[in-house]
């Protein structure tokens, strides 16, 4: 199938861009395509004006300054091959390496996943997880939104029409040797949507207790959810002790109302979203005590 007509632009500076989206009602940014192309397709999306991102330079920067900032159109490939994001959250290239397969990854954009606010998808729920920034411009300057802000819903952020997502930062760690993290995901296949994964990011003190944790999961509600119950619970607690991983884990499911579809119920959802939250536990304890657990894959290297 062929997308409706269009008009087709690619601005070389952020302000042109801008300027670009807010003069036409219906007008959309593209960087790399994976969503927007197929909803024209299909005719889900008709926007009358497309803006390419990716002619911009800086908007595909990855760059260190006390955070790290991920430029929106900066190709997944780049984010999961960098050494600068594998050493400051290495859990964004391990939830890179569910995301599609390596042609998807090559030409799709970081911030276009986040834009995309797919509630099954992977790095939505890890900026949640991070404690992320989403940063955007539009015609009244910039603006920076927590990532607990940014997801509102199926498919639906805070971003408005006239407005450009430019950066994700991530946070400085306050002692990146504290800190632990794990990804976990099921799907029908490596490479589809997850039917649910979780994201656990925790600082631990000298006998390996919980100070701080954030538990996010994706699949089970309408935007990426945050397990507070759960994250309480591993507060001043060793993540060593199986108990602990699997109240953990009945904590995060307790509340959950996910939905049920085709591939898979919502009584699924809800008992796996336990286990793999559990899982996590147990894998964010196997790095706090220094072995390293499922590896993020390299395929991209092929």
């Amino acid at each position: 199938m062929k997308p409706p007509p269009f008009e087709y632009c690619a601005p070389r500076t952020l302000t042109e861009a801008v300027g670009l989206l807010g003069e036409v009602e219906d007008a959309k940014v593209i960087a790399g395509g994976q969503s927007l192309i197929p909803l024209m397709n299909m005719r889900l999306a008709r926007p009358a004006r497309l803006v390419d991102a990716c002619r911009v330079p800086e908007l595909g920067a990855i760059r260190r300054n006390g955070h790290l900032s991920i430029g929106a159109t900066a190709r997944q490939t780049a984010v999961l091959r960098s050494a600068e994001v594998r050493e400051f959250a290495p859990i964004i290239p391990e939830a890179l390496s569910h995301v599609g397969h390596a042609a998807n990854r090559n030409r799709g954009t970081f911030g276009g996943s986040v834009a995309h606010a797919d509630p099954a998808a992977e790095l939505p729920t890890v900026l949640r997880a991070l404690g992320a920034d989403i940063v955007v411009q539009g015609p009244a300057g910039e603006r920076v939104i927590p990532a607990d802000d940014f997801f509102v819903s199926y498919f639906t952020t805070a971003l408005s029409e006239d407005e450009i997502l430019t950066e994700i930062r991530l946070p400085r760690r306050h002692d990146p040797t504290r800190g632990v993290w794990a990804f976990t995901e099921v799907a029908r296949r490596h490479g589809d949507f997850a039917l649910v994964g979780v994201a656990l990011v925790a600082e631990l003190d000298d006998d390996r207790r919980v100070t701080a944790a954030r538990i996010c999961l994706n699949g089970v509600a309408e935007r990426p959810h945050r397990a507070e119950a759960a994250e309480q619970y591993l507060h001043g607690r060793r993540l060593d002790d199986p108990d602990v991983a699997r109240e953990a884990g009945r904590l995060a499911a307790a509340d959950l109302q996910p939905p049920s579809d085709l591939h898979a119920s919502d009584r699924y959802r809800k008992d796996a979203a336990a286990a793999l939250v559990a899982r996590a536990v147990g894998s964010a304890d196997a790095r706090s005590a220094g072995a390293a657990p499922g590896a993020a894959r390299q395929e991209d290297g092929q």
